[in-house]
Formats: C-alpha cells, structure tokens, sequence
C-alpha cells in the first residue's frame, strides 16, 4: 500500500498497476430521489488537466470546467442505474451495477481499474479497491467529478418537469425544500420507494 504523499491526489496508485487504469467513482447513493450515476476515466498521463480534486471539495464552477476539459483529453465512460434497478437491487447493488456500465461504456478496454470503496463491483479485470480513493487517486477523483456533474445535470432536467421538490439545487437529496414538496406534492415516478423516508409517506397515504 502506497503512503499518502500531499493532500492533494496523485497518479502514484496508477504508476503501481500496469498498463491503462481506469478511475471508477459513483455519486447518489444517498438523495431519494434520481439515479445513481458512475463514471469509469482513464486520464492521459502527459495530458492530466490542472486541479482535479475530489468533486466534493470543488465549486460547481471548478466541477463544470473539469468536466468539460477531461471529456476532451481522457477516455470517459458512464453508467447509470435506474429508481426502478435501485429499488429492485438495493443502492449498493444498484451502485456496484452502475459501476460495471460506466466501465463497459469507455471507449477502449482498460487493464486494470482503481475504485472508490470498499465493495467490488467486479469488473472483470484487476481492481484496486480504495477507500475515499477520490481523495488519493487523480483518476478516481477525474471520474467522481464527471459522474457528480452528469448526475447534477440530470437531475436540473428532473426539476423543469417536476419543479416542486429543488432538485436544481438538492440534486434530490433530503433538504427541507425537498421534504416539504413530498408533504405538499407526494411522490414522484423519480422517487426512490425503497428508501424510509418515501415508504413511509407511501404506506401513510393507505
């Protein structure tokens, strides 16, 4: 296992497996509402783009920037699980599946994949499983940026035709905004109804 050199992510855990790598990350595992979105990035190590950082602790503006830089100079797939795979699978299923498709989805074959995580989504090929790997790992964080854009991007198309719950802004997450528009609106095609908070305004309603 690799030491941790700088606060920054690096490419050391790449230049540990041999041949292409790609990074795999995942976002919306938590909203109630939407999709779970998963990226697979294989970065071009003489052509990494300046400031990837995990997509957590970048602005929004510096998220779009990225994103639309590494579309151009990476190799990127992604891959989605749907409201209805989510509920039928559990999330983590759900997110592990996700992961599969963002893989399947690049446009050349990796040798070998970096995942953020504990879990296996199995990929069929070498994986390094590591934890917050999207603060460590230039790819993992290249691709946790992508799926977070992808998912945003999704869900402000939600919101235009269900405009009542902020997903523009909660990306359906739990906010109070979202949690009013449930008690005044109910329960969308969206929403995730495996998940306690909207099973429990289902079964309320019987």
């Amino acid at each position: 296992m690799s030491a941790k050199k700088s606060s920054q992510p690096d490419f050391s855990f790449e230049a540990e497996m041999p041949g292409r790598i790609c990074g795999v990350d995942e976002v919306g595992r938590g909203p109630f509402a939407g999709p779970v979105v998963a990226a697979a990035v294989m970065l071009d190590p003489k052509n990494i783009p300046d400031g990837i950082e995990d997509s957590k602790r970048l602005s929004k503006l510096a998220r779009e920037r990225l994103f639309d830089i590494l579309i151009k100079t990476a190799l990127v797939g992604i891959g989605e699980a749907s409201v209805e795979e989510i509920d039928d699978l559990n999330i983590l299923n759900a997110s592990l599946l996700a992961m599969r498709r963002a893989v399947s989805g690049l446009p050349e074959v990796p040798d070998g994949a970096l995942v953020d995580g504990n879990r296996d989504p199995k990929l069929g090929l070498p994986t390094r499983l590591i934890v917050k790997g999207d603060a460590l790992s230039l790819s993992i964080a290249a691709a946790s940026i992508v799926a977070k854009v992808t998912r945003d991007r999704k869900m402000c198309e939600f919101a235009t035709k269900y405009p009542q719950y902020g997903w523009e802004k909660n990306s359906g997450y739990g906010t109070a905004e979202h949690r009013k528009g449930l008690r005044d609106f109910g329960v969308t095609p969206l929403h995730r109804r495996s998940f306690a908070p909207i099973r429990a305004l289902l079964d309320g309603v019987k």
